[in-house]
């Protein structure tokens, strides 16, 4: 039997028509715009809906309270982060590990940016609404793209491509988060961007290198 916690945070049902579809958009919308503007204690679906334009009826169709509102508003903002890493995976098979390097820290630093604000806010609320799940089910996608953009690299790796990986996916999740939580992340940008490329490159490169002897 599902735990209560669960069945309270899924969406009531999923859009299917676009006037569906369209109206779930401004409702999540409308749920960021709230988060931002009032904070989590003070967001109510009354405030929501009135934000979308959509009746409180309308919005209740598909989320049955404010938690599930979150966690939806949180799963799109990871769904849009993991599909820009998976295009630049897809992208950037078969060039040089430094080049893969430029244009995915590139692409996830964009993806990360577009609203850095709405990014912290959402992590506020991360644990709330069961976030860790979500988080885990997008890092496998990003995972299995990663790989395999990895294995297809001009130099080939002479260490295990998964643990490359997951040792890039805690570097860039660790990174990204204390830069957004950092005050002023925009100003940041330029410069983090630039130091992120140069140490995921030089790891790279390192993991493509025959491994040092020990010494005698």
């Amino acid at each position: 039997m599902p735990q209560r916690s669960q069945v309270l945070l899924e969406p009531r049902k999923s859009p299917v028509q676009a006037r569906s579809v369209a109206s779930v958009e401004a409702i999540l919308e409308a749920t960021i715009q709230v988060l931002l503007d009032e904070g989590k204690e003070w967001l109510t679906t009354t405030k929501v809906a009135l934000r979308a334009g959509v009746s409180v009826g309308t919005l209740y169709q598909y989320f049955p309270n404010k938690s599930a509102l979150l966690q939806a508003a949180l799963k799109r903002h990871l769904e849009e982060i993991t599909v820009a890493v998976e295009q630049v995976c897809r992208e950037q098979k078969g060039n040089t590990l430094p080049q893969m390097a430029t244009a995915l820290i590139t692409a996830f630093l964009a993806a990360k940016s577009r609203d850095a604000k709405t990014s912290v806010a959402l992590y506020s609320v991360s644990s709330d609404v069961d976030g860790a799940k979500i988080v885990q089910q997008m890092a496998v996608r990003s995972n299995k793209a990663l790989v395999g953009m990895l294995e297809t690299a001009r130099e080939p790796l002479t260490r295990d491509p998964h643990l490359v990986t997951s040792m890039l996916q805690a570097v860039m999740a660790g990174v990204s988060r204390r830069w957004l939580e950092s005050g002023a992340p925009e100003k940041q940008l330029d410069a983090m961007r630039q130091e992120l490329i140069f140490f995921v490159s030089a790891y790279l490169e390192a993991s493509a290198s025959p491994p040092l002897k020990p010494r005698r």
